[in-house]
C-alpha cells in the first residue's frame, strides 16, 4: 500500500473505531473522502478481516439501541437496517435476539407515555394504536396490548 493508502486505512479504522459501523456506512464515508473506488473495496475488506467491520455485531448493536434510546418497534429497525443495504438474513437474526418481555414492556411504556385528547374511547385507542404502529410496533401486538390495558 501506499503512504496514501495507509493513512486512509488508518483513518478508516478510527471511523470505525469510535463506533460500531456497517459496511454501507464506511463506505459512504469514503466516498465522502473522495477515496477511489478500488482502493474502498481493499478498505472495506480489510476492516472486515481486522474485525472493524461486523455487520451481525452492528445488527445487534443498533437494534438494541434503536428500542432502548428511541422506542422504535422491529418493523421501523427492519426498514432502517434495510435502507443501509444490510441483507435480511442478519437483519432477522437480529431482530430475533431483542428481548422479548423488554421489547413487550418498551411498548408498554411508548403506550403509557403518549398523551391524547380524545373522549371517545374508541378513538383514543385508535389514536395510541397509530402511534405505537408508527414507532414500529407490530400491528396485532399494539392492539393486543391496548386491550389488554383496558
Amino acid at each position: 500500500m501506499s503512504p496514501e493508502q495507509t493513512i486512509m486505512l488508518e483513518k478508516a479504522r478510527q471511523y470505525c473505531d469510535y463506533e460500531e459501523r456497517c459496511i454501507h456506512d464506511v463506505r459512504n464515508k469514503l466516498y465522502q473522502w473522495s477515496v477511489q473506488s478500488e482502493l474502498i473495496d481493499k478498505i472495506i475488506l480489510r476492516l472486515e478481516n481486522e474485525n472493524y467491520i461486523d455487520e451481525d455485531r452492528y445488527v445487534r448493536a443498533f437494534a438494541l439501541g434503536k428500542l432502548r434510546n428511541n422506542k422504535w418497534g422491529r418493523n421501523k429497525i427492519l426498514f432502517a437496517l434495510r435502507s443501509k443495504k444490510i441483507p435480511d438474513l442478519i437483519i432477522q437474526i437480529g431482530l430475533e435476539e431483542l428481548d422479548s418481555e423488554e421489547y413487550l414492556q418498551t411498548l408498554k411504556q411508548v403506550l403509557s407515555s403518549k398523551k391524547i385528547d380524545e373522549k371517545d374511547p374508541y378513538k383514543y385507542k385508535a389514536k395510541l394504536a397509530q402511534y405505537a404502529i408508527q414507532k414500529g410496533f407490530q400491528p396485532s401486538l399494539v392492539w393486543q396490548t391496548i386491550n389488554e390495558k383496558n
